[in-house]
């Protein structure tokens, strides 16, 4: 070999200060105390870099990264402070940037501005000895479709500025925006490659060789090839996995070179493309294979194809089996991203993601907790809820997940008999063309945490504020079309538009409960998927499956604090009698305000669902022929009673109601409602937001009626009948989600990835042939959840139902229910709906969490080994 292949490390480290959890500017301060051959400034004041001796195995190398911060935590800890080894500090924000100085870092600061004080970033650096700077310049250039791969594997900087960005890498970005950063493109030689270099200082836009921040370049100051677009880790073994990956990738390059083999370059933008979507993704989304013109592959199957195609170099330099394992473990745990998101995850708060980022710095080359896989044979997804990376269950399901995982199988048969019978004798189910269907409740619970109900409960009761002010509008004033936010169009007339619905008193709250259905994607971010505001329908299946599992599984670890989904009984109850005025005589109220719910009877789909709120609230249960009008009330012809409060739960349009006693019982009901005499719940004419086309303009009915900023993502969602979106619409039917306007039950979506090219095509033409009957949205993956099936715990796919109740448009008068209504899909689906084969699990909502702890210190330092 004529390259030497040595290693060696420069590793870039914050400084976090222990009872803030904010960066330190203290690095000078430090410095002053630790040797100068082996630790070293940068340009901002929060950082200390550590250089690796040239050692050549990767033992070694891992040995001097433990050992170098060892020696530091030594340093730091006297201080009050800890090191974290990661691309971006949780905690760290703009205001934290203090300057190193200089007259070199000065001078940058004075040159670029914003684009230094942004730099609060810390990265990895591997060196690979290769001498020969013509063959190092050469071997730069083709070992770029590599580095995608090195990127994921090291992605540790999810959070920036207080915030989760989206992205796994958010350093790599934020390093892009260097003008020297990036890939140089192929170069024959040190001449060409020094050639450039004094172009790039002669233009002025860089001072010297050492700001020369290529992917990969020949060091500035040692006789190596340096990578240099790894985010630092925080675990040892991840850097040293990645030294492992390069080296072998370098001398992969070399014998090509040697060999004479013609090397195959990626044009320019295709090689930024993947390293954008390595730095987006990770390793929970996709990364490129490792040809020419390249096709996309999981990020896992990425990383084992690279693996296996550097296997000959690996046993060459006898790292094979270090590598593969190192590379396994990696993929079973998660890259750092990953596991700072899960460790946020569990109760909202930044401070333990910073704890564990300082305890894995300091800890252990392969981490402080590596379990063996508790469920083995689980088909483990990225964004599955319950499970993580290594498939052992994530903190809050390991109770839960024990519980399950022992039960064997003849247990869980009896447990399923059990459900399907009791489901069965209380006449759970629901109706779908005539038939009634027992609704399959799985026994495994899904778990959502006190702070992300929160979240929900801020973003769905802003979201129900606005839809309500806008249905108030539509029918009354109509100044959101005056003031030009929508088109006349889009309001009067548009499906879902009823003209009755004008006549209801200016102040009626027309939609007091609303149901929205919610997704959660692959990286823990809900959005709002749909809006139902005629007859949301699911309140009563989520109590329901509450009552399964208490009857079938009562021995399930319960946990603390779950609140009691039948408490949504007292909050419709007051909902829909917070605006019933029944008579007063003398000043006093004559009687207590009496509620109803109207139904269509046991032929109607949601029959259950009608009983058991009914019963639950305390309302009575009216079909037609139980009501007729007296004196412009409201009676209740069995009894006499005068009901001041309609629930409509009707499968038609209340006018269309009739009955053998009087035909025009709906119209009739109408006028009562115009008059004031009776409160309509929800009213006519709610299926103007219903409609799937108005779903896009929530966001802007936030803006125009609340003036704020929506607190819960919507998913991207076009309209085909906009001619400026059709045409991306026609062209992507095989990529995107399709929905008719006015679908509801999941009937008629279309999931174009899934769908075969003859579907495709039928759709297509659908589309052309009405598009204003059309919407599209893009694929969001569903997160999945571990339900019991006959051969165990298996991933499905679910959403999430929830429902506001809201007695105006004001702060606190709406209100999120503590209930919500799982959907799964069946196997091998994305479509939850009951009527299309979808399933439901109980979710067990999380109140108050008790006070927090204290902090964790960090852990003593780690021993070389």
């Amino acid at each position: 070999m004529s390259a030497e292949l040595t290693l060696g490390a420069e590793e870039e480290l914050h400084l976090i200060d222990l009872e803030t959890k904010r960066l330190s500017a203290r690095a000078p301060h430090l410095l002053a105390r630790l040797p100068a051959d082996r630790y070293g400034a940068e340009l901002q004041r929060t950082t200390i870099e550590t250089n690796v001796p040239v050692v050549t195995t990767l033992g070694d190398l891992r040995r001097e990264i433990l050992t170098l911060r060892r020696d530091l935590v030594e340093v730091t800890t006297a201080e009050g402070l800890a090191i974290g080894a990661v691309g971006t500090a949780p905690r760290s924000e703009f205001a934290d940037f203090e300057l190193t100085t200089t007259g070199r870092y000065g001078r940058m600061h004075e040159q670029y501005r914003l684009l230094v004080d942004e730099q609060l970033i810390c990265g990895l650096q591997i060196h690979v000895g290769v001498a020969d700077r013509d063959l190092a310049v050469q071997i730069a250039g083709r070992v770029a479709p590599v580095l995608p791969a090195l990127l994921a594997l090291s992605a540790s900087s999810p959070y920036w500025n207080g915030q989760d960005t989206g992205y796994a890498s958010i350093r790599s970005i934020i390093w892009q925006r260097w003008p020297s950063a990036g890939a140089t493109g192929p170069m024959a030689d040190a001449a060409e490659y020094d050639r450039l270099l004094a172009d790039l200082i002669d233009t002025g836009v860089i001072a010297d060789s050492k700001m020369a921040y290529f992917d990969v370049r020949p060091s500035s100051h040692a006789p190596t090839l340096e990578l240099r677009t790894c985010d630092a880790c925080p675990l040892v073994d991840d850097a040293v996995l990645i030294a492992g990956l390069f080296r072998a990738a370098v001398r992969r390059a070399e014998t090509d070179i040697e060999a004479g083999r013609p090397a195959e370059h990626r044009a320019a933008p295709l090689h930024r493309a993947a390293m954008w979507q390595a730095a987006r993704g990770g390793l929970g989304g996709e990364l490129l294979d490792l040809e020419q013109h390249p096709s996309r592959l999981p990020a896992a199957e990425a990383v084992r194809q690279l693996v296996a195609r550097l296997r000959p170099q690996l046993e060459e330099l006898g790292d094979w089996q270090t590598v593969t394992d190192l590379a396994e473990a990696t993929l079973a745990r998660g890259n750092s991203a990953d596991r700072q998101r899960a460790a946020f995850a569990e109760r909202g708060r930044l401070d333990d993601v910073v704890d564990l980022v300082v305890h894995e710095t300091h800890g252990p080359a392969a981490g402080l907790d590596a379990p063996s896989p508790t469920l083995v044979g689980y088909r483990f997804r990225a964004g599955d809820e319950a499970i993580g990376p290594g498939l052992n269950p994530r903190p809050a399901y390991r109770d839960v997940a024990r519980f399950f995982r022992e039960l064997d199988a003849t247990e869980a048969r009896a447990r399923g008999i059990a459900r399907d019978t009791w489901c069965e004798g209380d006449g759970l189910g629901f109706g779908v063309g005539g038939d009634h269907r027992v609704l399959h409740c799985d026994l495994v619970p899904r778990i959502v945490t006190h702070h992300e109900w929160s979240r929900l409960a801020a973003g769905l009761t802003q979201r129900a504020r606005a839809v309500e002010s806008f249905l108030r509008d539509a029918y009354g004033e109509r100044r959101i079309v005056a003031d030009g936010v929508l088109g006349h169009e889009q309001v009067v007339g548009a499906a879902g538009w009823r003209e009755e619905a004008t006549r209801l008193p200016a102040d009626a709250v027309r939609a007091a409960v609303q149901g929205f259905d919610l997704v959660r994607d692959e990286l823990g971010g809900w959005r709002v998927l749909e809006d139902n505001l005629r007859s949301p329908s699911g309140a009563a299946y989520s109590i329901a499956a509450r009552r399964v599992l208490d009857e079938v599984v009562p021995d399930a670890p319960r946990p603390a604090g779950l609140l009691d989904p039948t408490s949504v009984f007292a909050v419709l109850r007051a909902t829909l009698l917070a605006h019933a005025a029944p008579p007063r005589v003398g000043g006093a109220v004559a009687r207590e305000s009496v509620g109803a719910v109207l139904t269509e009877g046991p032929t109607s789909p949601a029959w259950y669902e009608h009983r058991t709120l009914a019963e639950g609230a305390g309302l009575s249960l009216l079909q037609a022929e139980d009501v007729e009008v007296r004196e412009a009330r409201v009676v209740d012809r069995r009894t006499g009673t005068v009901v001041d409060a309609l629930y409509l739960r009707l499968d038609r349009e209340l006018v269309e109601v009739h009955a053998p006693h009087d035909p025009l019982l709906g119209e009739h009901l109408m006028d009562v409602a115009a008059a004031g005499g009776v409160v309509l719940v929800n009213a006519p004419g709610n299926g103007l937001v219903d409609d799937k086309a108005m779903y896009c303009a929530v966001p802007d009915l936030i803006w125009y009626y609340l003036g704020e900023r929506p607190l819960l993502e919507s998913v991207p969602t076009y309209r085909a009948g906009d001619p400026a979106e059709r045409l991306a619409v026609l062209d992507r039917v095989g990529e995107l989600v399709t929905k008719p306007v006015g679908g509801e039950g999941g009937r008629g979506v279309l999931i174009g990835p899934s769908a075969s090219a003859a579907v495709v095509a039928e759709r297509r033409a659908e589309i052309a042939h009405d598009p204003a009957g059309w919407v599209a949205q893009e694929v969001v993956t569903l997160s999945s959840h571990p339900t019991l099936t006959s051969t165990g715990l298996q991933p499905r796919h679910v959403d999430l139902r929830c429902f506001v109740y809201l007695t105006g448009t004001g702060e606190g008068e709406s209100v999120l229910a503590d209930l919500g209504l799982t959907r799964v899909a069946p196997e091998g689906s994305m479509i939850v709906n009951s009527s299309q084969g979808g399933g439901a699990k109980d979710t067990w909502i999380m109140g108050e969490p008790p006070a927090a702890s204290e902090p964790l210190e960090p852990s003593d330092p780690p021993e070389p080994r």
